[in-house]
């Protein structure tokens, strides 16, 4: 809204404003207006979490430690979506088909995350929604981030096809192109390109909802991976850069960098509060919001193998869930002592403390990583 006030209506009358036109300048404003948003916010939200008696219930099974973060507000989420969505609306053209996508997608899966969250304080148990009721709801928001998609590439406006790392001319269709001709099946050829999705975002999602369980874990990993993206997308907008890069270019996504700006503004400002020792937790309205927006983005920039490496906690936190889980099924015996793997470490006597600076360190090595790879084709 700012942004149609001081470019469209006022730069004419002070040229300075001109300087709004730029996407590195709103993206930094964007990122400042969604720390300071966090961070004034934040005791308010705070008080008002604890009036309505929103607390944590902790899972009998988990480790003992956790017993005494009981009764601590959650919920704080809340305070992350509106942090990133409403410098996105102050500072982005919205008329921009990509940044109203990944609003929706964040908004939506912000929601799935809410309904969970609202059910376990009604309940005053740590149980919110099932399983699969919770990954049928992210589905379907997939498939329609997938329809959107598929809408905006008949526009001749976005790629079904992959960017390989390491690799210039190799880009996988995941549409099947000999079934498009045939009129009556010809969405059977997109069921690939929707899997993919459903694989890539939700997926991510529950990366990051598996990831937090310690004070400032999850929200200090996706700091580093938002700012990775951050990057990348300037860099894939930029016709120039790209070409340098050799990397896809997606011009239209430039003002994406806007939406990634805001993303890392809220988790700092959220991070203040939520280090250890946390004094208040994001639950799942804020852990699947923040996947759902990255792994939404990586879409959209055509980078959903890098994000394995962007994402790199969020992917081995993940594995070691379905590892666990799998190899307690199928021989009886359990892989890790605890899964999620940070839990793992807990039992083997390293403090929260460590782990969660180790593990931030490890995040920003995936992440140069995943920068690296830009060039290194």
């Amino acid at each position: 809204m700012l942004y149609y006030l001081f470019f469209f209506a006022l730069r004419r009358h002070f040229s300075p404003l001109n300087v709004f036109r730029y996407i590195t300048v709103r993206t930094a404003v964007a990122s400042l207006t969604a720390l300071l948003l966090s961070l004034l916010l934040g005791p308010w939200m705070i008080r008002r979490l604890r009036e309505m008696q929103v607390k944590q219930y902790i899972r009998e099974e988990g480790p003992k430690a956790h017993q005494k973060k009981a009764g601590t507000p959650t919920m704080g989420g809340v305070l992350i979506v509106a942090a990133i969505v409403i410098p996105t609306f102050l500072w982005a053209d919205l008329r921009n088909s990509y940044v109203d996508l990944s609003l929706i997608a964040t908004l939506a899966f912000g929601a799935i995350g809410f309904i969970d969250d609202y059910s376990k304080v009604v309940r005053k148990h740590n149980k919110g929604l099932t399983a699969k009721g919770k990954f049928l709801l992210q589905v379907l928001t997939c498939v329609f981030v997938g329809a959107v998609l598929v809408g905006l590439q008949a526009k001749g406006v976005y790629s079904t096809q992959l960017s390989v790392p390491f690799v210039k001319r190799l880009h996988p269709d995941l549409v099947i192109d000999s079934l498009l001709s045939y009129r009556h099946i010809w969405p059977i050829a997109y069921i690939p390109f929707v899997l993919f999705l459903v694989l890539v975002i939700a997926g991510f999602s529950n990366g990051v909802n598996l990831t937090d369980g310690l004070d400032g874990l999850a929200i200090g990993c996706v700091i580093v991976s938002a700012t990775a993206l951050t990057v990348i997308t300037y860099l894939s907008s930029n016709v120039r850069f790209a070409d340098y890069l050799e990397i896809q270019k997606v011009p239209q996504a430039a003002e994406l960098t806007i939406f990634c700006g805001s993303v890392v503004g809220a988790s700092l400002g959220f991070l203040w509060y939520n280090a250890h020792p946390a004094e208040m937790f994001m639950g799942d309205v804020g852990s699947l919001a923040l996947g759902g927006a990255i792994g939404t983005v990586a879409v959209i920039l055509k980078q959903e193998i890098l994000l394995l490496s962007i994402g790199g906690i969020f992917i081995i936190e993940l594995l070691s869930v379905i590892l666990q889980v799998g190899s307690f099924k199928l021989t009886g015996k359990r892989i890790f002592r605890m899964a999620p793997l940070h839990h793992h470490f807990e039992l083997l006597g390293w403090s929260e403390s460590k782990i969660i600076v180790r593990f931030w360190i490890a995040a920003l090595v995936f992440a140069l990583f995943a920068l690296t790879t830009l060039k290194l084709r």
